[in-house]
């Protein structure tokens, strides 16, 4: 029976909802959750679906958006650091993976254009897997989480001269020759769109972006952004070339603009639905008829895939001097074919490089290689990983000869995010950066990052309210969020963000007042500073100085009384629904505390600490004076509501 495309779609996105959370509990990743639905709802099990080009068609766009993505991930700064361990490391892997299945296949017969086309297709590893399980495991910050981060990120990159040169290995049996004046004009053709896209991302979209956001309208700066990789898509298309290659030049445009972050967070939602929906279509385009037709050919493919992707991969991190325990997870974690095989095979198809036959074949050698990743993880992480503690008796020391000579940098992204960068928060953020201690910096006023930006102030445009782009700036990693936003509103929305999603941040707010200092507590706030008390503090102990205090004993005063309505603040935070007569008796008995606190300094304990600027000196007798005159306020409200 015939369906809607919209039926389909209802159909795969239900089939994710089912199988991805199944998957994913079992420890084998969303995508393969995404390409399991695939098969269930696909022609050779329950085949609930029709139309499935069309809808691939759609879904395929996901991809497009990946490597725009992609592209945003890759500044400049981060690619030469990186530079080292992405060229060396993923250049030899994927040159080695590609040279040996040339090799195997030319001998196994195959001309050299299929043999050499499918080699570039199975060289590549999955993205999504691999990092999925390296986090889920956290080890991505460990020496084969770091190089494989490098050997994908080169992969990524590749994935666009390999589009580029497929096209080129078509096996032509007829020699097909354009005219001169034909290919001269193709080829200034693209390089006039490739131009267009180079310097109008430096000239034209940030400045079109910086309007929009100007707008303060989400929704506009959301299809601005879509309209954005649609329309550059559509040019690479009009000259022949691959959209992939477009949108990925885009995103590396785009990678040093203030409207990056926000960017990447509007994007990221439909490139997750889109992928999601591609990869149940290519779970449900699996050949199963083929499998079961030559499962042991369909087997020794997929074996052998696995080995000498395995082997190329030892043999570099080998190299690359690796640890060995850690160059056993490193080649672990990449022997399998990635999702962006079904792209290249599906591209391959179209030029007519690969025959049905073969592309059938390897979409489902990819598929399965793809199901195996976790199994190969768990092997090492019960059988190898385990045997190499067992041989190093001091544990979890290593030898200088272990280290590799090419370390790949932490994260770069900073581990403070400051949200709001006005008045106050530029204060926080001036005295961070004396410390060389670097910030991401989340401001949604376009004037105020205009200005910022003329002072080297490394500051991007979003609302630190939205989630994705809390993602996107790196809350996952960072350690302290510092949120010094204006308005009261914001403060408690994206606090409650914040709490819920990152519960590991230390998150340290700006309060306008002290009710809202109190609903900020309430709220999980672990820091709360009010923007007026410390220069009410400060005027108040020049007064007691002009009215001939010493300096120092000024000094404390000021201190005792913050601490002293520090403590009285979280205090009244936790009564909710107090009412008028006691809200003023407890005022009248916290004012008498505060005197007897005040005039600790004044009794002659403290004639030898005449020139003392700390108030430690007396602090377990201010503990000892709260408590007193706290218990005795307890006692008298007490006395009140009895009689």
């Amino acid at each position: 029976m015939e369906h809607g495309v919209l039926f389909n779609i209802f159909i795969y996105l239900a089939a994710g909802v089912v199988a991805v959370p199944i998957a994913k509990r079992l420890g084998l990743g969303s995508v393969l959750g995404y390409l399991i639905a695939g098969v269930i709802v696909g022609p050779y099990a329950l085949s609930l679906i029709s139309n499935q080009e069309d809808v691939m068609h759609v879904a395929e766009f996901g991809v497009v958006m990946m490597l725009f993505l992609v592209g945003l991930e890759l500044r400049p700064a981060l690619l030469w650091q990186l530079k080292m361990p992405i060229l060396g490391t993923g250049g030899l892997q994927l040159c080695a993976t590609t040279l040996c299945i040339f090799l195997i296949l030319l001998a196994c017969g195959l001309a050299w254009q299929t043999a050499l086309a499918i080699g570039l297709i199975v060289a590549l590893s999955s993205t999504a897997i691999v990092l999925q399980n390296l986090q889920e495991r956290e080890l991505m910050k460990t020496e084969a989480g770091k190089n494989a981060f490098a050997v994908l990120l080169f992969q990524d990159i590749a994935v666009i001269p390999i589009l580029s040169l497929l096209p080129l290995l078509v096996i032509q049996d007829t020699a097909i020759v354009e005219s001169t004046t034909s290919g001269w004009l193709s080829a200034l053709m693209i390089a006039g769109v490739i131009a267009g896209i180079i310097i109008g991302g430096h000239f034209l979209v940030v400045p079109l972006l910086r309007i929009i956001a100007s707008s303060r309208s989400r929704e506009i700066f959301i299809a601005t952004a879509l309209a954005l990789v649609v329309g550059i898509a559509l040019a690479m298309e009009a000259v022949g070339l691959s959209a992939a290659l477009g949108t990925f030049l885009a995103g590396v445009v785009l990678a040093d603009s203030e409207y990056r972050h926000e960017l990447e967070s509007d994007i990221e939602p439909f490139k997750s639905l889109l992928l999601g929906i591609f990869f149940i279509s290519v779970g449900a385009s699996i050949d199963f008829t083929l499998l079961l037709d030559q499962p042991i050919l369909v087997a020794m493919l997929v074996t052998g895939l696995i080995a000498v992707k395995f082997i190329v991969l030892f043999i570099t991190g080998i190299v690359f001097k690796i640890q060995r325990s850690q160059n056993w997870l490193f080649s672990c974690a990449l022997a399998q074919g990635g999702e962006f095989a079904f792209v290249l095979t599906s591209f391959a198809l179209q030029r007519q490089v690969l025959d049905n036959e073969i592309a059938s074949l390897l979409v489902l050698v990819v598929t399965l290689s793809m199901v195996f990743t976790p199994l190969l993880l768990i092997i090492n992480d019960k059988i190898i990983a385990p045997s190499f503690k067992r041989k190093q008796p001091n544990g979890n020391k290593k030898s200088k000869k272990a280290t590799p000579e090419h370390q790949i940098p932490d994260d770069t992204d900073s581990s403070v995010i400051i949200a709001g960068f006005g008045g106050f928060g530029q204060v926080v953020g001036r005295l961070l950066h004396g410390y060389h201690i670097n910030t991401t910096i989340l401001e949604n006023d376009v004037g105020q990052i205009e200005l910022l930006q003329q002072f080297k102030y490394k500051v991007f445009y979003g609302d630190a309210e939205q989630l994705n782009l809390l993602h996107a700036a790196g809350a996952d990693n960072a350690k302290l969020f510092i949120i010094a936003v204006e308005s009261a509103s914001r403060t408690k929305r994206i606090l409650i963000q914040v709490k819920k999603h990152f519960p590991h941040l230390n998150v340290l707010v700006r309060a306008t007042d002290r009710n809202h200092a109190q609903q900020l507590i309430r709220l999980g706030a672990d820091h709360v500073f009010r923007e007026s008390l410390d220069s009410g503090i400060s005027l108040g102990v020049e007064a007691l100085k002009a009215l001939g205090m010493r300096a120092n004993q000024a000094h404390r005063a000021g201190q005792v009384f913050r601490r002293h309505d520090e403590a009285v603040l979280h205090e009244e935070a936790k009564r909710i629904n107090e009412q008028e007569p006691e809200f003023v008796n407890r005022s009248l008995t916290e004012r008498r505390i505060l005197k007897k606190l005040l005039g600790l300094d004044a009794l002659t304990y403290y004639d030898n600490l005449n020139d003392a600027w700390s108030t430690e000196a007396h602090s377990n007798e201010e503990k000892n004076t709260v408590g007193n005159l706290a218990a005795a306020h307890k006692h008298n409200k007490s006395a009140s509501e009895q009689s």
